[in-house]
């Protein structure tokens, strides 16, 4: 097969161009054929497959609040051709072996684009991270402040050095949701300002500063998930300038919705950390435009509308239902702001891609997976219930006119959905990060007896030396 169109995504700007598919892989690239089999019009452009790796599908377990089937058919609907799922909301949470098989079993023959899996940090696995990677999982996620989730319980500054320390070594990655609980207040009531401020700025910075802090003294890998206080683009700057192997993302809802503007009451639109207000959002577009921000990601988690419902904010689900629309939120918001199109892509595909080490994902190259997403960028249209895939259809750009569509989505080469028609087939693949070596590492033995990190140290080098000597 070979698509052509005069704008095609190619290695970070747009161009004419043809690719060719075979057996499910771009196997050639070359100028503009009106004779291909396939001729795109010039309102349409082509684009890689987008990749998000912030998504809680919450399967299984929490099906009624989302599902491999419901949500990977609104990733296939929003030009998502890869993503991977959060090691919580589901049940069992991933944070050992036998809990990320089964969740694999529940996803077989449900996906409708590829899916790639985090497992899950927490005080009583510590120890015992390096196993989940070696089972697949891409990297560990952990909380610095309450997850929400009683099975999922957050770090401690102590804790979150010792997982990173027992990453090092593999060159692991662990990604952290840094709020502090000590700067968090007890929301109440309906008033969208009240709940921001019992979230604020601070809550962010100072978390952001213990994950760069750890990550330095380790060596580590770390990366923030969803930033949301523009204060902390600073201590991410300083930390990038000095080499701390540091980075961070974004969501959509931080970048295209304002506090000012969000309705008392709502419960769409409560996600943790907050939507803040416009002089806020100014400064993570300047994070975007300068490359402080290396992904744009939704960090899809939905709920029931029972529990996202009610006008008390304080006890309405926290999380933000974007997996589908990440794409159209932000483009509309950059093309008001006139920032072209090729300026945010790669935050939607090389950057998140990168993140998790998917060389073959989120770029049109001979020899990678064939995954496309065909937009329109001036197709103006109200965003209506009805357009929704996901298992409970709210949003919080509900009745918002937006600017772009996904027209088609490829996935290995098949054509799995068009906008006219909706879904037509399931050909999702699991992708599974390469084999990590899965014996335990002393920064995380013997946590509770608190070795601190030149113990630890000490100790490894005893047990290696045990394991050369009985090898």
């Amino acid at each position: 097969m070979r698509i052509a169109a005069e704008r095609v995504f190619i290695d970070g700007a747009f161009a004419p161009a043809t690719v060719s598919v075979e057996g499910g892989v771009f196997t050639g690239l070359g100028p503009f054929d009106p004779g291909a089999d396939v001729v795109l019009p010039p309102a349409q452009v082509l684009l890689p497959g987008l990749v998000d790796t912030h998504v809680h599908l919450n399967e299984p377990g929490r099906t009624h609040w989302e599902g491999f089937a419901t949500g990977t058919a609104a990733a296939a609907a929003g030009g998502v051709t890869t993503v991977v799922d959060m090691p919580l909301n589901s049940i069992p949470v991933t944070t050992t072996v036998d809990a990320l098989e089964t969740k694999r079993a529940a996803a077989a023959g449900q996906l409708a684009v590829d899916l790639a899996y985090w497992g899950g940090a927490v005080p009583e696995n510590l120890g015992a991270l390096r196993p989940l990677l070696a089972a697949g999982a891409v990297g560990v996620k952990c909380f610095l402040a309450p997850s929400g989730i009683d099975e999922f319980g957050h770090l401690s500054f102590a804790d979150l050095e010792l997982a990173l320390a027992e990453l090092a070594d593999i060159d692991g990655l662990l990604i952290a949701h840094a709020e502090l609980e000590a700067h968090l207040g007890e929301a109440s009531g309906p008033v969208f300002s009240d709940f921001v401020a019992t979230r604020p700025p601070i809550a962010e910075v100072e978390a952001v500063r213990a994950v760069v802090d750890a990550a330095r003294r380790t060596g580590a890998r770390a990366h923030i998930v969803h930033v949301s206080a523009a204060e902390a683009l600073d201590v991410i700057r300083d930390a990038k300038a000095e080499g701390v192997r540091i980075t961070i993302e974004t969501c959509p809802h931080y970048l295209s919705l304002r506090a000012e503007e969000v309705p008392d009451g709502d419960g769409r639109f409560k996600c943790c950390p907050p939507i803040r207000g416009t002089t806020n959002q100014d400064a993570l577009w300047e994070g975007v435009i300068d490359g402080t921000i290396d992904a744009i990601v939704s960090d899809h988690s939905p709920a029931t509308l029972e529990l996202k419902g009610g006008p008390d904010l304080g006890t309405a689900w926290g999380g933000i239902a974007g997996l589908q629309t990440g794409l159209i939120a932000v483009w509309t918001e950059a093309r008001r702001r006139g920032i072209p199109l090729e300026s945010i892509l790669p935050l939607f595909t090389t950057g998140p891609a990168g993140l998790v080490r998917f060389a073959d994902r989120g770029r049109i190259a001979i020899g990678v997976p064939a995954h496309l997403a065909v937009f329109e960028p001036e197709l103006e249209h109200t965003l209506e219930e009805g357009d929704l895939e996901y298992r409970t259809k709210i949003s919080p750009w509900h009745g918002q006119r937006m600017h772009g569509a996904v027209v088609a989505t490829y996935l290995h080469g098949e054509q799995i959905y068009t906008r006219a028609e909706g879904l037509s087939a399931r050909r999702g693949r699991e992708v599974l990060a390469p084999a990590a070596p899965a014996a335990p590492t002393a920064a995380g033995l013997d946590r509770k007896a608190g070795l601190d990190r030149k113990a630890a140290l000490e100790h490894k080098a005893t047990l290696e030396l045990k394991e050369e000597q009985t090898a």
